[in-house]
């Protein structure tokens, strides 16, 4: 690989950080529809085009900001890739387009409605990558500049769960709304603990929750998003029989998240931050394996005994 695309990705897009998580949510998309409809297994390759469709839409969300951010990023992050000269806006675009044609191919292999979500996914990521027109508005308003942009969550995993419940040739199964909330709020969970920094990681024309709301209102707002989460991830496990297991690893994550925000404070040295977003990423990656991926493998391995 190019040398200058390696660094890219170490910066922008650490393809072995986020691909474990990527492949637990596309793969627990898909299973969890699954457990609702009572099946044991994915289909492998329905399994294979949801996580290479989810890999490289999430790239094309990292690629958006680049394009949404690059005034901002050449004024206050000049050490970014982008604005350093490593790489170009327009080199960024004609991947994303190359990553367009490889997620378009793959879900109309798979059956040409599942085409017609990614459109849908693709929609919400324009708006978004437009700031929905009202760019201004939603700057003033970082508040709901995180709850419409985390919409994309949900929108995306109607696309993955689809792998299975489309491809099935079923309806959207009930219940499949508390995967879809679980989502959404793990999104919450992750961009607030990306921007909760102690004073000395704070720059000037970046916009962190410890900046605007605070340090201590940010880490009760990011508590309050997991207490959420958990809430509906809890919800979520019921319907699959797998409360007990879900309640346990939810106490033992959120008593370990209470204890990081208590000790997390302005005497701590420089990066401490990245403990809160290690556990943000953490918290987001168990769950998504014990609502989905880690139940089928139970069921199924008890139904072939």
């Amino acid at each position: 690989m190019n040398n200058r695309w390696w660094t890219y990705q170490k910066e922008r897009f650490p393809v072995f950080a986020h691909g474990p998580l990527i492949l637990a949510f596309s793969l627990s998309a898909m299973s969890y529809s699954a457990l609702l409809r009572g099946e044991t297994a994915l289909r492998p390759a329905a399994a294979i085009v949801a996580f290479v469709t989810a890999f490289l839409f999430f790239l094309q969300l990292r690629i958006a900001d680049e394009f949404k951010d690059a005034e901002d990023d050449a004024r206050w992050r000049p050490y970014r890739p982008v604005p350093r000269g490593l790489v170009t806006l327009r080199e960024l675009g004609w991947i994303g387009v190359g990553a367009a044609a490889i997620q378009l191919a793959g879900s109309l292999w798979l059956q040409p409605l599942q085409a017609l979500l990614l459109v849908v996914a693709w929609t919400w990521l324009a708006l978004m990558s437009k700031e929905f027109f009202v760019h201004e508005w939603l700057k003033a308003h970082p508040v709901f500049y995180m709850l419409s942009h985390m919409i994309i969550m949900p929108v995306f995993d109607i696309y993955a769960t689809a792998c299975d419940w489309l491809i099935a040739g079923a309806a959207p199964p009930r219940g499949l709304g508390w995967f879809l909330a679980v989502s959404y709020l793990n999104g919450i969970v992750i961009e607030i603990g990306r921007k909760i920094r102690v004073p000395q990681d704070e720059e000037e024309g970046v916009e962190t929750y410890s900046f605007l709301w605070g340090r201590r209102k940010a880490l009760l707002v990011w508590l309050g998003a997991m207490l959420l989460t958990a809430i509906c991830a809890w919800r979520g496990a019921l319907l699959i029989d797998f409360a007990t297991p879900v309640s346990l690893l939810l106490l033992f994550l959120l008593s370990f998240a209470f204890l990081l925000a208590m000790t997390f404070n302005s005497t701590l040295p420089p990066g401490s931050g990245k403990r809160i977003e290690l556990f943000s990423g953490a918290w987001t990656l168990l769950m998504y394996l014990s609502l989905g991926a880690i139940p089928l493998l139970l069921r199924h391995v008890q139904g072939g005994r």
